[in-house]
């Protein structure tokens, strides 16, 4: 079941609940007993390696940051 985050606008309090995805939108109340709650936005941070199949990409011998003649010089 997903985790939301909420603040309480009166106390300030950060708080999380577990809930199903149809009930994001509900009305949360804070562990204090307020009612003014906003949920707020989460991030997401996945960590780990990525393995590539093929070598990245050398730049250009042309040069420049777009491949020569837009930078002047």
């Amino acid at each position: 079941m997903p985790r939301y985050e909420y603040r309480c606008r009166t106390c300030g309090d950060t708080f999380e609940l577990s809930r199903p995805m149809a009930e994001s939108s509900a009305p949360a109340t804070c562990p204090a007993g307020h009612d003014d709650t906003v949920k707020l936005l989460s991030t997401v941070a996945v960590g780990g390696t990525a393995q590539s199949a093929s070598p990245a990409p050398q730049p250009s011998a042309g040069g420049g940051c777009c491949g020569g003649g837009c930078c002047g010089g």
